[in-house]
């Protein structure tokens, strides 16, 4: 006996009724597939549609980077991961400091020459927060998505470079509002791109803080 073949109709009208034609046409079209939302859910890890590393930062704000990112720019990260290969790519320098040896040994050996990642414990705090005054330079992009995010907000201005911008993950925690306060006094204005982000299914915040005359043409 020859299996049953049902017109595409109605196969269409059947997963309409189960509720489920929503969740198979993402997965043929769209910009879950387009940005690779499937794939990072499916390996649990930040990758684009073909497998390469991207910062795990809101699709609204890697849609609004990727295109003002130039190889001129230098960035610092606090915490490193598969966006610190994602912007050594992009970059004429990047540094970044991580308190977990493991991290650090699974990012440093992918990382271009230009690239390094410092090693520094939390505690005392003041040794994490203060790795980029030891730099002794100035970045045009200062990335916070590491721990004592407070204490970095206040740190990250001193080596910013005149026309430099400052990134805050997750920032739609409560718990990083004194950061974001202390920021916007000193004169910052802030963009939010708030959307879905890779690897899990709930939407966050990431912003953008930024003066006159930045390097990302706010």
């Amino acid at each position: 006996m020859k299996p049953m073949v049902f017109p595409r109709r109605m196969l269409v009208m059947a997963l309409d009724r189960l509720g489920m034609y929503s969740s198979v046409l993402l997965r043929r079209q769209g910009p879950l597939l387009e940005d690779g939302w499937f794939r990072s859910f499916r390996e649990k890890k930040p990758v684009n549609s073909v497998g390469e590393p991207i910062p795990w930062l809101t699709y609204p704000a890697l849609d609004f980077l990727a295109p003002r990112i130039s190889a001129s720019l230098s960035v610092f990260e606090y915490g490193c991961g598969h966006s610190t290969l994602w912007w050594a790519a992009r970059v004429r320098q990047l540094v970044a400091v991580e308190h977990d040896p493991s991290w650090i040994a699974a990012i440093r050996p992918r990382l271009p020459k230009t690239a390094v990642v410092r090693h520094h414990a939390l505690e005392p705090a003041a040794h994490y927060v203060n790795a980029i005054i030891a730099e002794a330079t100035f970045f045009d992009i200062v990335v916070i998505d590491g721990r004592h995010r407070n204490q970095c907000l206040q740190c990250a201005p001193q080596a910013l470079s005149p026309r430099g911008v400052i990134i805050l993950d997750n920032s739609d925690r409560p718990q990083y509002q004194p950061g974001s306060a202390y920021l916007q006094s000193l004169g910052f204005r802030h963009v939010d791109f708030s959307g879905l982000v890779p690897v899990v299914c709930w939407k966050s915040c990431t912003s953008i803080y930024y003066r006159d005359d930045n390097v990302l043409g706010l």
